[in-house]
């Protein structure tokens, strides 16, 4: 029997041509994400028709904060959903459905009253609230809500974004009490904006999302009291919990847009993981991007790490059941290569990193650890903060650039290893996405420090495509899950050439840098960042 997704959604006017197929056939998916928004066009193949892309502000107010301004980010939203359709020359009849994927974790409050944002979007990068965290876990651990949430007690989820707004805006408080207003992460923030905003605007997020915010529970699907309890943050706040894929709603603004239904919603790493066709138990992508993301998905069962993975919703088509996946999430490795380029300006341009790292053969003995938001999995180090190591006068700005790319392959390799230490199979292959998986010397290392083939898309930008899928599912452009499947092709596949000895040992080296990055964040360290104010 096929894998189906979503019922006929023929209840959508004027889409459907025949039961089960629209008369619009391409589908358009916003991406989101941590520092641009990008609107695609996807055909009935899952063929890029045509894209436009706007970046966005980095603020850092302090060491360790991040923000983004969300009205910012409304603004692109609308311009990349405008620009795209001129660049397809398509109008909104044209398109069947609306698929949306975002930077998770990010936090935004509005007022419901006037649609303006309390204070800026608080990034999934950002660790102001690290003393929170502390404080929360000196009973019970860092897993003191894991077995309902799948996720340890960190910084880097949305639950203590949420309670550091209303302590530290004047009013949040008061205003969330009297429930005027409003949390999300980006897509929530969007899809609002898209609806109507104040007028009409629908306040959803999907389980992906939600279940990155350290406030739902992983069975029930739903907002779970205890948890709200310990964050001291308002129900009235929080966004209904809808389905990954099925149609929610109509887009009012932009105008080019208007009329076309909303269908989709998932995470970004969800969403790349739905891109790949990724969905049975045991299969896995790997996403390059301003952090890199591993996930393993584990089908209908919910699957507890004991090696610093993450438990995670993988997807929910309508009424299916959730599917769920085991995540690595690893939060700098692109964001090293904008690191180089805007902090040191060792390079111009993000692709010349790979240009100038290739003109050595190694990285000359240099490991370097970017922790600048501490680490994530499998480490889940807080304390932990950037190291360049192994230093000598050899080493030159081409081996920092390759040190660079190889860290965002040795840190890959920690998370594979604990997947395969919480799964007991190892992987046979790695199939990668996201912009940085262009990067063929990176790729190629990836390969060889894996000691695995790494198999890269004909379609690498699968986040988007991930979105347009559960959209395109939800509005009969594609029929289920596995006429996806046939959608995949492969484009290039990298088999590792280093010796066992050789990887063992660079591996060994890497590990080591590690540990020269614990233990500095300590009380002297955040007041000296003038970041003592958690």
């Amino acid at each position: 029997m096929p894998d189906t997704a979503v019922p006929d959604q023929s209840a959508v006017p004027g889409r459907l041509a025949s039961p089960g197929r629209p008369a619009a056939t391409h589908v358009l998916a916003l991406d989101q994400g941590t520092t641009s928004t990008r609107a695609i066009v996807f055909d009935s193949d899952g063929a890029i028709v045509a894209t436009a892309q706007r970046e966005h502000d980095q603020i850092f107010p302090r060491a360790g904060w991040v923000e983004h301004d969300p009205i910012e980010i409304w603004t692109n939203s609308q311009w990349v959903i405008a620009t795209a359709l001129d660049s397809a020359g398509l109008s909104a009849g044209d398109i069947a459905g609306l698929g949306i994927t975002n930077q998770r974790e990010t936090a935004i409050v509005w007022d419901r009253r006037t649609g303006r944002p309390v204070a800026n979007a608080l990034v999934w990068q950002d660790t102001r609230t690290q003393q929170f965290i502390d404080r929360l876990a000196e009973d019970g651990g860092t897993d003191r809500f894991a077995l309902k949430t799948g996720l340890p007690l960190a910084t880097y989820f949305s639950a203590s974004k949420i309670a550091w707004i209303l302590e530290h805006i004047p009013g949040a408080r008061a205003d969330a009490e009297a429930g005027h207003l409003l949390f999300g992460t980006p897509d929530t923030w969007v899809v609002w904006n898209l609806t109507g905003d104040t007028r009409s605007g629908i306040h959803v997020t999907d389980v992906t999302n939600a279940s990155r915010t350290l406030l739902m529970d992983l069975e029930t699907l739903d907002w779970d009291d205890e948890l709200l309890a310990a964050f001291g943050i308002p129900r009235s706040m929080l966004p209904e919990i809808v389905p990954s894929s099925g149609v929610l709603g109509e887009v009012r603004e932009p105008v080019a847009a208007r009329g076309v239904p909303i269908a989709g919603i998932l995470g970004d790493q969800q969403a790349a993981t739905f891109g790949q066709a990724a969905f049975d138990a045991g299969q896995s992508k790997n996403t390059y991007g301003t952090g890199n993301f591993l996930l393993v998905s584990t089908g209908t069962d919910i699957v507890r790490s004991e090696h610093g993975l993450v438990t995670t919703v993988a997807f929910q088509c309508a009424d299916e059941p959730a599917r769920y996946a085991l995540e690595g999430s690893i939060a700098v490795t692109g964001s090293l290569v904008q690191w180089l380029r805007d902090n040191l300006g060792i390079i111009s341009s993000a692709p010349e990193v790979s240009r100038l790292a290739s003109t050595v053969d190694d990285s000359g003995g240099a490991y370097f650890v970017p922790a600048f938001s501490g680490l994530f999995a499998p480490y889940w180090r807080p304390d932990a903060r950037g190291a360049l190591v192994g230093l000598t006068r050899y080493v030159n700005k081409a081996h920092i650039a390759r040190a660079a790319l190889e860290a965002a392959a040795f840190q890959s390799r920690d998370v594979i290893d604990a997947i395969v230490a919480d799964t007991g199979t190892a992987l046979s292959e790695l199939r990668v996405d996201g912009g940085g998986s262009r990067d063929e010397l990176m790729m190629q290392f990836q390969a060889d420090i894996l000691g695995i083939p790494v198999v890269r898309p004909e379609v690498i930008e699968t986040t988007a495509l991930g979105a347009a899928y559960a959209a395109g599912l939800a509005t009969g452009v594609w029929r289920d899950r596995d006429e996806l499947r046939e959608h995949w092709r492969e484009g290039r596949r990298f088999e590792p050439g280093m010796g066992e000895e050789e990887r063992e040992r660079r591996v060994r080296m890497w590990r080591k840098a590690v540990t020269k990055s614990f233990d500095w964040v300590d009380e002297d360290a955040r007041i000296l960042a003038g970041t003592n104010d958690a």
